[in-house]
């Protein structure tokens, strides 16, 4: 795999998060209706991916 991309995106859907819209660049919003989230297209490092997991409070750790 190509970087933490699909799991994260997985991960926010089985949680109940949604694309609000894309972002400029190479980034994408994610949001739960009260917080929103940002989520690069090829984030190849971990530890960005634990942050995102983090933000969104969702208990994960790659």
């Amino acid at each position: 795999m190509n970087g933490y991309e699909k799991q994260i995106k997985a991960l926010l859907t089985q949680h109940g998060w949604e694309l609000v819209r894309t972002g400029k660049g190479s980034h994408e919003v994610w949001g739960n209706g009260v917080h929103n989230v940002t989520v690069p297209h090829n984030c190849k490092s971990r530890h960005t991916a634990n942050a995102i997991m983090k933000e969104t409070k969702i208990k994960h750790k790659f």
